[in-house]
């Protein structure tokens, strides 16, 4: 069960998010005026939110941190007063960039037990570091301009806390050609590798290398499974412009025994180790490469 905060326990998240805000508005030298001229709104209304008087909005509190050019670390910050003032579904605070299907997933995965999933394509969306998921980002989505693809990185850096705050296990099998294949340049595959590699020495967190030779799904397969209901699981397939839950018998067993059959083809855990610090190796001479030219 949710627990649902209290009117008097959102109202001091209300008040430090509000005096955050007005801090760095006043820091910059910009009026309320200026403030509320960025998110078309009165000044009465930026008034009572840095007041903590009035609801704060996700959308609004992120086109003022974007206003006041906000490093990450303070974003993370306005994101954690976000969400003790009630607006916690991550979902929400993103859900001008989206789709519905995917705000679904995001509000499954924080009541997961266990997540499986098998990528034959890119490094699962969890375990992506930011400049990755760019790279990825501005290649699918080329079309969106730089402040929403910001927001869409943005989302999935954020759906990787719940992995640091109790959530699910996570259970990651990744082609070995997906560690191969290029995505921004060699120093962001460099820093990728490392973090998968710090991965594999988190607590929850299981990565296994699919030997690249191995016949296996060419679709990525992501399966969740809850604690909350008996034996309750799902499986999640994601097309180009949409996805669908796969929740009847027939199919979860189809994808299933495709995970069972990837996690058969993976390699343990020391090789598993053994093939990102290769791979972390190559990708370092080929930024090197890259230099010395």
């Amino acid at each position: 069960m949710v627990r649902i905060q209290t009117p008097d326990e959102q109202r001091p998240a209300s008040r430090l998010l509000g005096d955050e805000l007005r801090f760095h508005r006043e820091r910059l030298g910009y009026t309320l005026a200026d403030a509320a001229q960025r998110i078309r709104a009165s000044t009465s209304k930026i008034s009572r939110l840095e007041r903590g008087e009035s609801p704060a909005k996700p959308r609004d509190v992120y086109e003022l941190a974007e206003f006041y050019g906000l490093s990450r670390e303070q974003r993370s910050q306005l994101d954690q007063l976000l969400a003790q003032t009630g607006n916690a579904d991550t979902y929400a605070r993103f859900a001008d960039v989206t789709p519905n299907y995917l705000r679904r997933l995001i509000r499954l995965e924080g009541h997961a037990q266990k997540i499986s999933v098998f990528e034959p394509r890119v490094v699962p969306g969890l375990l992506q570091t930011e400049a990755y998921a760019d790279a990825i980002v501005r290649l699918t989505e080329a079309h969106l301009s730089d402040s929403a693809i910001k927001r869409i990185v943005e989302l999935r850096m954020q759906r990787q806390l719940l992995l640091t705050q109790g959530g699910p296990l996570l259970d990651a099998l990744i082609s070995e050609d997906v560690l191969r294949r290029l995505f921004g340049d060699p120093c962001v595959m460099v820093d990728q590798m490392e973090y998968l590699l710090h991965a594999t020495q988190s607590k929850g967190i299981n990565v296994r290398v699919v030997r690249a030779a191995a016949m296996v799904s060419p679709y990525p397969i992501y399966h969740l499974t809850f604690a909350d209901v008996d034996s309750q699981e799902l499986a999640y397939v994601e097309h180009l412009d949409g996805a669908h839950y796969v929740t009847q018998k027939q199919q979860l067993d189809k994808y299933r025994r495709l995970l069972v059959h990837a996690r058969a083809n993976a390699l343990g855990r020391e090789d598993s180790i053994r093939v990102l610090t290769e791979l972390r190796n190559h990708w370092e001479k080929q930024g090197d490469g890259g230099r010395s030219a």
